[in-house]
This record gives C-alpha cells, structure tokens and sequence, in this order.
C-alpha cells in the first residue's frame, strides 16, 4: 500500500513560481513510475507530467513543456514538480499518481493518486 499526500499549491501571480511535492509512504517508492495530472474546474483531468523510476525518462504535456520540470528523491520517497512561468490557465487542482508499470496519459488504471493540491494563478 502507497499513500500519496500532495503539497505545495497556493495562489500566485502570472509568471511566478510553485514546487509542489508528493511525498510517499512505503518502503518501495522507488519501484514506482510517478506522475503529475490536473484537473481545472469544469474541465476533465489531463496529463501534465511523468517520471520513470529511476529519475532517468521524464515526460511533458505540451502545455507545461519548456516550464515545469518533474524530479524525484527516492531517499525522500518525494516527487517534484517545478512550475515556473505560470498562466492562469495553469490554474487547476493538481494530483500525485504512482503505478508499478507505466503513467499513461489517460491516467486510467493507475495504482494510487493523491487527494490533491490547489494551484491558483492569477492575472
């Protein structure tokens, strides 16, 4: 059993800067592939980022490319997410996801996600 508890969210201004963090129970936190999704209101959930569990292959949605970066410290059991350059359309709850095998981008199937972070981002 993994339990995922997000951090980090909070409101800020266009063009500033949040790291969220999803810190892991479980000794085999290294095993997983983690990642990142969104969901803004009244909009379905998206893929914002992935990371394999080594740290090794990271992956974007377009959207986030080039302004987010994903990180993990197995040590610390801990994913990141690094977002700067934020739009208001970044604004959305943001949820932690882990899965023994891989992040699909549908986000389906996976084996444990986090209750979730609020990131407001205002113009």
């Amino acid at each position: 059993q993994v339990q995922l508890v997000e951090s980090g969210g909070g409101l800020v201004q266009a063009g500033g800067s949040l790291r969220l963090s999803c810190a892991a129970s479980g000794r085999t936190f290294s095993s997983y592939q983690m990642g990142w999704f969104r969901q803004a209101p009244g909009k379905e959930r998206e893929f914002v980022s992935a990371i394999t569990w080594s740290g090794v292959g990271t992956y974007y949605a377009d959207s986030v490319k080039g302004r987010f970066t994903i990180s993990r410290d197995n040590a610390k059991n801990t994913v990141y997410l690094q977002m700067n350059s934020l739009k208001p359309e970044d604004t959305a709850v943001y949820y932690c996801a882990a899965d023994l095998v891989r992040i699909g981008v549908e986000g389906n199937g996976l084996d444990y996600w986090g209750k979730g972070t609020l990131v407001t981002v205002s113009s």
